[in-house]
């Protein structure tokens, strides 16, 4: 983060997966665009519009088991309405995804029709799969390939280099590593990402990401701390502060009995992440 608060993460491999995914649009006839559940706008690349322009697009809410129900059919209902399909998913345990070759045709329609008009009924369906790192791509090509042929990992940018897979029912899936855009002009955007996991957690302040979360969840979120970490009458705290009850609430304690909030920190957004705090949606 530089001194604006504007989040800069942008290495080079992900520039060089910014090209490719130019490059091999024209081998493929839709998108997949994976987003996560929790952030469904703030895990979307906004290059990824423009980039892929007009082709049909598929996007798939992973992690909906982590994410508010209600809040995942309001978004599925929301880009319905813009023409886009939409399913909720768990590319980890496989929710969600019987529905996804139906998905594609539906998206598809017009290019199967253009095919049997051409007479080539039955070709194969090629669909890129994008988004950004640790949204689940790989779990989800593992889960429709039926193998583990895919990198996966729960830490961002696994992925490093385009692969094609056959996933039965006609569809072809290419690979494609996770990527970011270059900066977020919302800081935000970029502390939300930093919540999930997709921007690595060596990019921000660990104690600052955790502060930054228990702000969201002492606004929309407090009974769940309430019962996650046996804690009442924290309305009035600074979230440093809360951060610090936390820590002593499950005894992480450094000398002289002072909260050790790194530790802390480490610890709640793992439990996040997890999911052990609930399912919840951060925006």
């Amino acid at each position: 983060m530089n001194e604006k608060g504007t989040v800069q993460w942008f290495p080079g491999h992900m520039a060089k997966t910014r090209r490719l995914i130019k490059e091999n649009l024209k081998l493929v006839d839709g998108v997949c665009e994976l987003v996560d559940a929790r952030i469904p706008e703030s895990s979307r690349n906004p290059e990824i519009d423009a980039i892929v322009g007009s082709k049909p697009r598929i996007v798939l809410l992973n992690k909906c088991d982590l994410a508010d129900e209600k809040a995942t059919q309001a978004k599925i209902k929301e880009l319905k309405s813009k023409g886009v399909t939409a399913i909720a998913v768990d590319c980890r345990s496989g929710k969600g995804l019987d529905k996804f070759p139906a998905a594609v045709k539906e998206a598809l329609k017009e290019r199967i029709e253009a095919n049997e008009k051409r007479g080539m009924a039955g070709k194969s369906l090629r669909v890129m799969v994008v988004g950004i790192p640790n949204t689940g791509k790989s779990s989800f090509i593992n889960r429709m390939a039926g193998k583990y042929a895919a990198k996966v990992a729960d830490k961002p940018g696994v992925t490093r280099s385009n692969q094609w897979f056959a996933i039965g029912s006609g569809i072809e899936l290419l690979d494609t590593p996770g990527v970011l855009w270059p900066k977020f002009e919302d800081p935000q955007v970029g502390f939300k990402l930093a919540f999930i996991g997709s921007v690595k957690d060596e990019i921000l302040d660990t104690e600052e990401i955790a502060v930054k979360f228990l702000e969201v969840m002492q606004r929309d979120y407090a009974d769940r701390l309430e019962q996650r970490y046996k804690i009442t009458d924290f309305e009035s705290l600074e979230p440093y502060e809360l951060l610090e009850l936390i820590a002593k609430k499950r005894g992480m304690l450094v000398s002289r009995g002072e909260a050790d909030t790194m530790r802390a920190a480490v610890m709640l957004l793992d439990e996040y992440r997890g999911g052990k705090l609930g399912r919840i949606t951060l925006e």
